[in-house]
This record gives structure tokens, sequence and C-alpha cells, in this order.
């Protein structure tokens, strides 16, 4: 498994666990003595008197004015996190118990009333500070936390480049990352047809040319021209239609060696490959999505609760009665269940995240080794066509290596003797008249 940005650690999980308090809760107490101004006391649910303070929200078991004799254990310092709050459990040797607030980053509804926060609620904080969530995904915030490693550092991988979506050039939608990577595989398969399309077209010039050599050679034009520079002449034409052999062989290999194969690499089952990735990471995407939308959720419910055992705690302060009591008990149970239900909405986010995460990765390297190899097939057929067009020149250049030995060996000396030769009408010359 790759290393997973976002996630929590094992510290995290095991902070998000319920801490015991060490001080045990002690036997009711019968003292009478009046409170202290601030001071409230109430009755837990098994029927143990505690101690409130209303304005820093201190809790003890111990009459406040008996806490500067000797140092006493807190019950739990309250916090707007109520379900952070324990209460006495006798099914646990009298411990109270601690939940901290798990919450990744501070929901809009939640209220803090001043100086009330706890030294667990300050570490995690902390923790939510240096994260965000862009479109479901949880990233680290810049220059927050260990530093993050390349997963294949110096490569420029497509695993390491492409978590975020991008924006497009007016700024109105975004693009998944990963989108982005398959657009490419796409614009590269459009490109390989275009080059087979160019290919055809040089194939065409090539035909031609040879159908227009091999007409050209036939050609009657000088065809009474004699001696060494008629020999010359006609090796010439016939060089032209040799020449056009060599091309029409040309352009039949570039058709076979270069087009054909540019156009049957990756035929169509290439798209519908591509459409599988791509269904496969947005049903991921969903799924994170999903899970996000249920810690959301969660994460309301739980402010929601907070905010009731607020109230109600503040009425029992103003008016002591049986009934509000009740209340409580059952608003600290709805607010104790709904930081459980928060948590583990937060896990099943991370690890729907964590899932998501290690598919991209896969797939994104699966993307990169396709790209790799339709980049190297290009090159071994476009340098086939480099090598054919060296050969086209060399055969061409072979079928003008006759007519430039003959035009070296025309002699005008020679073509004269043979032409008089052949048209002589006599060698006797003319003589004076005698008288």
């Amino acid at each position: 498994m790759f290393p997973m940005a976002g996630r929590l650690t094992s510290a995290q999980r095991s902070s998000m666990k319920p801490v015991a308090v060490n001080s045990a809760a002690p036997r009711e107490e019968t003292d009478r003595r009046p409170l202290p101004p601030g001071w409230s006391s109430y009755e837990s649910p098994e029927g143990l008197k505690y101690y409130v303070n209303s304005c820093s929200k201190e809790t003890t078991w111990r009459h406040p004015s008996s806490s500067a004799e000797a140092p006493q254990g807190p019950l739990a310092r309250q916090n707007s996190s109520p379900y952070a709050a324990g209460c006495p459990n006798s099914k646990k040797n009298s411990q109270p118990t601690e939940k901290p607030d798990v919450s990744i980053r501070k929901p809009s509804i939640y209220r803090q009333p001043p100086g009330s926060v706890s030294p667990a609620k300050r570490q995690i904080k902390e923790v939510k500070e240096t994260k965000i969530t862009i479109n479901c995904v949880t990233f680290p915030l810049p220059g927050e936390g260990p530093e993050q490693q390349l997963l294949k550092p110096n490569e420029w991988s497509y695993c390491d480049y492409f978590w975020a979506d991008k924006k497009d050039p007016q700024g109105t939608t975004s693009v998944a990352g990963f989108e982005v990577l398959l657009q490419k595989q796409l614009k590269g398969k459009q490109l390989q047809k275009e080059m087979a399309e160019f290919i055809h077209e040089r194939i065409k010039i090539e035909e031609e040319y040879a159908k227009n050599l091999s007409k050209l050679s036939l050609s009657p034009l000088a065809a009474q021209e004699e001696g060494t520079l008629g020999e010359a002449w006609t090796q010439l034409k016939k060089s032209l239609h040799d020449e056009a052999e060599v091309h029409l062989k040309f352009s039949n290999k570039l058709h076979s060696e270069v087009e054909k194969p540019l156009l049957t690499f990756r035929g169509d089952n290439f798209k519908k490959d591509l459409k599988k990735y791509d269904h496969h990471i947005a049903d991921l995407r969903k799924q994170l999505a999903s899970r996000y939308a249920s810690v959301e959720k969660a994460r309301k419910a739980l402010a929601d609760r907070q905010k009731d055992l607020e109230v109600k705690t503040q009425q029992l302060e103003i008016k002591l009665s049986n009934k509000t009591e009740e209340d409580i008990k059952k608003a600290r149970r709805k607010s104790t269940q709904a930081g459980d239900d928060l948590m583990r909405c937060v896990d099943l986010y991370n690890q729907t995240q964590s899932k998501w995460f290690e598919e991209m990765v896969t797939t994104s390297m699966e993307l990169e080794k396709l790209e790799v190899e339709r980049v190297e097939w290009i090159q071994q057929h476009l340098r086939q066509y480099t090598t054919l067009r060296h050969e086209t020149d060399m055969f061409n250049q072979s079928t003008v290596e006759p007519v430039d030995q003959l035009l070296q060996n025309v002699d005008p000396a020679k073509d004269r003797e043979l032409w008089v030769k052949e048209n002589k009408t006599s060698e006797v010359r003319p003589v004076d008249m005698d008288i």
C-alpha cells in the first residue's frame, strides 16, 4: 500500500479512542456547606453528586471548598464537545471516560465558549488546521505536516502529479486529474491516426510520381538521336522507368510497414479499455463523495447534540428538577452516540479514500506504460520511413549511375565518324578541268 496523504495515522486513530481518567469517583458526600459563587451541584445517572463551575466549566467530585485542602482529580473538564465529558460508570471501576473531538475541520454551526477548550481539544484543533478537503478529497495544507515524498522521484511519473482537479481556462468547471490522463490517451490515439493519414498522402504522391515517370520514359521525344549521345539519351529514358519502379515499391512498403501499423495499433478495443478505467475510478470517487457527505452529516448531528446538551445544562443551572436531570442524561447519551457515529463515518471515509488512492496509483501507472508503448511504436515506424527513404535514394542513384557513365563516354569525334560512315555520299573530291 502506498503512503496515504490525508489518512489518519495510527497515533491519531488511537487518540480517537476513549481515554480513561485516572481519578476514581469518590463516594457521595453529605457536605452541606454552601457552594462558592459560580458552582452548582448535580447527580450523576448512578446517583453520585458532582459539582460544575458554570464559568470555567470545571467539574469535580469534591466539594469546591475542600479543593484547596488537597489536590483532587477532576471528574472531566467539560468543553463544547459534551460527548468528550465522561460520567461515572460503575461497570468499569467507576472511572469516567473522555473522548476527544475527531472532527477534521470546524463546522459552521460549531460555537465554543471562550476558555473552554481542553488540552485534548487544542491538540485535535492543530491537526484540523493542517488539512483541507477539496471536492471530497482531503489534502495537507501547504507547509503543514511532514513533507510528502514522490512515489517515483525524478521520473515525472503520472502517479505523482494528477491528484487534484484541474480548472478549465475560464475557471467555470473543473476536470479530475485522472480525466486529464485519459484525455492524453485519447489525444494520442487521434494524433496517431493523423500520422497515418499523412503517410497515406505521401504514398499517393509516390504512386502518382511513379506513374508519371513510367509514362515519361516511353516518350518518343529525341528518339532519333544517334551515336554515343543517342545511347546516353536512351539510357536516361530507361532510368526513368527504373526509377518509377523504385518509387512504386517505396509506396507499397510505406503502406505495409508504416501506414498500416499506425492504423491498426490499438484498435477499437482501446477506447473500451479506457472507458473501463474511467468508470472504475469515477465509481470510487462517487463512493468517496458519499462517505464525505456522511461525515458532514454526522458532524452536523454531533454539533446539534452538543448544542442541545449545552442548553439543557444551562437550564439545570437555573432550575434543578428531576426532569431536567433526566433530559441531561438522555442528551449526553445522544451526544456520545453522535461522536461515535462521526468516528465511524471518518474511518469509513478514510478507508474509501485509501482504496481510491491505491487504484489511482495503479491505473495512472498503467496509463503511463501505455503512453510509453505508443510513443516507442510510432518512433519505430517513423524510423522505418526514413530507412525506406534512404533505400529509395540509393536505388535511384543506382539507376542514374549508368547514365552518368555513358555521358562521360560521349565522344563527339567518334559520333562524327559513325555518322559519316553511315551517311557518306562519296569521298572523291572535285578536280580542275583540262583544256
